[in-house]
């Protein structure tokens, strides 16, 4: 039974109550009918059940004689199949229980085909065949061709004979229990979900709010309810689940009747997420819930909520996946389907989920967007049929397709962020990511469409089908993010730095899509923690990150280890990897995001929030070490993709370990937890302690001796006195002995500029990030990068591109250099939380004759501009609050109010 969700009263009299809105949808059993196979079972006769080592061959003849755009097969044989057609090989396979989807397009001909399966089974069991081949014929109904009492079958040295029906598909002794071999096949079209309901009334106000378990759009008589995608966004949907609520008085204001259409897919609660090639992850069967609210001018009100009432039916989506793409067929269109008087006579009843167990809550950050839409600088053809468009950058988003063509012509996109050298698109990085997107004509003049469930990572769009040679316009790329407020400017006489910045704030557009991911467009798309912890502050400059990070440092604790350890991602993805203890840089994300976020914002309501899960997490670490040394055996990523300088993981467990006790202390003191301000402060001591009795030796040399292990001892502050300007030597040391490159990974990266700044060194800190030869900052953008790399060696003129397993183009992490881009060239610091206290404090080098750098804080904007003429320096700077400001070639800073200034200086 149903409960009552809420009563209204109108004047002491009871008006109305409302139900609790159902989650409905159509269950993907019946949404998927189209592939599941149509075929029989058959063998060499009936006796199927109890065969050994034989090999069989089962054959089909068949004419094409109209012209066909696709012919795709899907096959299981019980226990092994080799697949020929046309006398060509094209596929095997050794395991019975998988449907195996082939497209075998390529080796058909006009005229006579044939299909040969050679069949064998190694052990006394069960043996048979089932096939569905459907061949799409321009012009004309699809070749359906299926296994059946008219396919011939021998062995050898005998002569063909009719086959034997067993049954049909779910047949004993294999009923059901197939899987998909290739998942491409396992994506269940679109839900198309409808409700018509009558406003008695003149209409006041409207408001519809909806949300799901996977993705939903919404539309009103036919008309878009919101510009937004990917709604309700990710959260770990077994703890919670976000709504969003909109005002749509207008679209039914001044109607007798009304319609509400929904389209419903996986998304990220059914779809295919992280790198394991699963799907299902948190459940199968996606669900609408949501309900529309009416108030009249006369102070009734009315409730059309998601119940047993609405129907459901398939549609022109026939795929919708974030990492396999969405596919699109018009001539499956059904106009008016959103809108009254539609004949839905032939719809389904929709399936009902009552309720769920997960909290349901107001969406807490800002939606997803189109950002620009993007038109591509060129088109080439680097093969027969293939026409790649490039796009001037490498984002986050999709392309719209405009195309006239006949019926069914069938035009596919394939996206990548690099091209090969024969100019195609390179793929292999994206791994289990099929990233494509299909179009099927309807042949009606000009067609243009676009997805609404997926996104791609890419520069380079690769277009198979389209009839005879696209023009350029034929593709525009609409590049999507979360729709955040921009609060930093950063431009100076550099082209170079500032195709840096600008590849920074690229990349973060691209990977903040509801979460901070690593990456955009492989199989993965996952929130790492340790990527987040490393970024976080360099994305408070970009954006207005306050609510973005709020909501994810709640999927952070929603994925908290019973341990308290912190994930390596979050949301969770349980069954996917990524659950494991995230270990020294990567758990580390539930201390350090809150704290950023609280000293950017200067908001203690985060820090509040956060604090039990934080605490919870110090007393993990802290039991887990004995004496003060981190524990024998712990999972850790290290410094992650270094350039041959692996800093010892439990170096690098004791240094974060310590920054940690660095800020609760702080975060203690803030929240007046004054047992937990010594608790915090006599551990750090003794980490430090340990620290310097452990790791550091007679003459300076901390364990490793590698850049990143002096970047965080003196990060941390683990380091005093004469050790201190040991670990100042050995660090330059370290970085000379590259001929001034880095060799830091994931960990070191974040602090090195700012440690380097720390102990008085800018203009090794400039060297390092105005060089342009490998490993560098400028080393992808002298190559024409417009995005940050995951590798530093992503690509290299020398050697081409690396790892193709593992080989993001749009990976944030090494972009965290723009915090001290901004704080030094722009020399805006903080002087207190918030900005309540400004620090301007530019440096002025040698490689740059001028710089113009703006941040929009809390408390105001702040902006910096300094111009260098002949030995004169000419500084402007705007301060919303008290500040302090060095200028260049003064010996002592000057104290000064909120308010514009301009300065003249002489500099050296």
């Amino acid at each position: 039974m149903r409960s009552l969700l809420n009563c209204i009263f109108s004047a002491g009299l009871l008006l109305t109550c409302y139900a609790e809105p159902s989650w409905i949808g159509l269950d993907r059993e019946k949404n998927q009918a189209q592939v599941m196979p149509q075929g029989q079972w058959i063998w060499q006769n009936e006796d199927h059940l109890k065969v050994v080592n034989k090999t069989v061959t089962f054959q089909k003849n068949f004419e094409l004689k109209e012209e066909y755009t696709s012919a795709n097969l899907l096959i299981a044989a019980d226990d092994k199949f080799v697949l020929n057609v046309n006398g060509q090989k094209v596929f095997e396979h050794n395991k019975w229980s998988d449907l195996v989807p082939i497209d075998i397009m390529k080796y058909l001909a006009p005229g006579n085909n044939i299909i040969q399966i050679d069949v064998t089974n190694g052990s006394l069991s069960p043996s048979g065949l089932i096939l569905d081949l459907i061949i799409k014929r321009k012009n004309k109904e699809d070749l359906i061709i299926y296994t059946d009492n008219t396919w011939v079958v021998k062995e050898d040295g005998h002569p063909w004979a009719p086959v034997k029906s067993i049954g049909k598909y779910g047949v004993a002794p294999w009923g059901r229990e197939l899987e998909y071999l290739d998942n491409k096949l396992d994506l269940p079209p679109a839900s198309y979900l409808r409700k018509e309901f009558e406003t008695s009334k003149e209409v006041k106000k409207a408001s519809f709010t909806g949300t799901a378990l996977g993705l939903f759009t919404v539309e009103i008589n036919g008309k878009q309810v919101h510009d937004e995608y990917f709604n309700p966004g990710w959260t770990d949907y077994h703890k919670r689940v976000y709504t969003r609520t909109y005002d749509v008085t207008e679209l039914i204001r001044d109607r007798k009747k009304s319609a509400i259409g929904i389209v419903l897919v996986d998304g990220w609660y059914a779809g295919f997420v992280g790198y394991h090639g699963k799907r299902d992850l948190y459940g199968k069967n996606p669900r609408f819930y949501g309900y529309l609210d009416i108030e009249y001018y006369d102070g009734t009100k009315h409730r059309v909520e998601s119940d047993l009432s609405w129907k459901a039916a398939k549609g022109p989506t026939f795929e919708a996946d974030f990492q396999k793409g969405e596919a699109y067929d018009a001539r499956l269109e059904m106009p008016g389907w959103n809108q009254v008087n539609f004949d839905d006579s032939l719809w389904q009843k929709v399936d009902v989920t009552e309720s769920i167990n997960a909290k349901l809550l107001p969406h807490p950050s800002a939606p997803v967007r189109a950002f620009r839409e993007m038109k591509p600088t060129k088109v080439t053809n680097p093969k027969k049929g293939i026409y790649v468009f490039h796009m001037e950058s490498n984002f986050a988003g999709f392309a719209r397709l405009k195309v006239k063509a006949p019926r069914g012509t069938k035009i596919v996109l394939n996206f990548g962020e690099m091209l090969k050298e024969d100019g195609t698109i390179l793929t292999e990085n994206l791994r289990g990511a099929r990233s494509q997107d299909t179009y099927i004509c309807k042949g009606d003049g000009i067609e243009i469409w676009q997805p609404s469930f997926t996104y791609h990572g890419f520069q380079y769009v690769s277009v198979t089908g389209y009839p005879g040679e696209p023009p350029i316009d034929a593709i525009t790329g609409v590049e999507v993010t979360t729709d955040l407020q921009l609060t930093g400017t950063f431009e100076t006489s550099n082209e170079q730095i500032n195709q840096l910045y600008q590849n920074i704030i690229q990349t973060q557009r691209a990977n903040f899509i509801d979460i901070p991911t690593d990456c955009p467009q492989r199989d993965e798309r996952l929130g790492w923690t340790g990527d987040a912890q490393a970024y976080v502050r360099t994305a408070c400059y970009n954006n207005d990150v306050k609510l973005f990070f709020s909501k994810w440092l709640q999927d952070l604790r929603d994925a908290q280890l019973d341990s308290g350890c912190f994930p390596s991602v979050a949301p969770s993805i349980s069954g996917s990897g990524g659950n494991e203890c995230g270990g020294p840089g990567w758990a580390d994300a539930g201390i350090i995001c809150p704290w950023t976020i609280y000293e950017v914002y200067n908001d203690k309501q985060v820090l509040t929030d956060s604090y039990a899960s934080m605490t919870k997490f110090m007393d993990y670490r802290i039991k887990s070490m004995k004496n003060f040394l981190p524990p024998e055996n712990f999972h850790a990523y290290g410094d992650w993709l270094n350039i041959n300088a692996d800093t010892p993981k439990d170096l690098i467990y004791i240094t974060y370990t310590a920054g940690n006790a660095q800020i609760m202390t702080k975060v203690a003191e803030l929240l007046e937890k004054v047992q937990d301000v010594i608790k915090y402060k006599n551990f750090y001591e003794n980490l430090k302690k340990s620290f310097n009795e452990h790791y550091v030796e007679e003459d300076g040399k901390i364990k490793g001796h590698t850049q990143t292990a002096y970047v965080l001892a003196l990060k941390y502050d683990l380091v005093d006195g004469e050790r201190y300007q040991q670990a100042v030597a050995h660090l330059v040391e370290r970085i000379e002995a590259r001929n001034v490159h880095l060799s830091t990974g994931f960990v070191g990266t974040k602090d090195l500029m700012n440690v380097l700044s720390k102990i008085g060194r800018n203009d090794l800190a400039c060297r390092l990030l105005f060089n342009d030869t490998y490993p560098s900052w400028l080393l992808p953008v002298k190559n024409g990068a417009t995005s940050i790399w995951e590798r530093w060696n992503g690509w290299t003129p020398e050697h081409g591109f690396n790892s193709m397993e593992m080989n993001s183009f749009s990976h944030y992490s090494y972009g965290s250099v723009g915090q001290w881009m901004f704080e030094n060239i722009g020399g805006i610091q903080m002087g207190s939380p918030g900005y309540e206290h400004v620090i301007i404090k530019p440096i002025i080098t040698e490689y740059l004759s001028w710089a113009k750098v703006s941040y929009q804080s809390v408390n105001g904007m702040i902006s910096v501009e300094w111009r260098k003429n002949d030995k004169q320096l000419l500084l402007a700077v705007k301060v919303p609050t008290n500040a302090t400001i060095y200028i260049p070639g003064e010996l002592e800073p000057r104290r000064l109010p909120a308010g514009e200034y301009s300065f003249r200086s002489k500099i050296k």
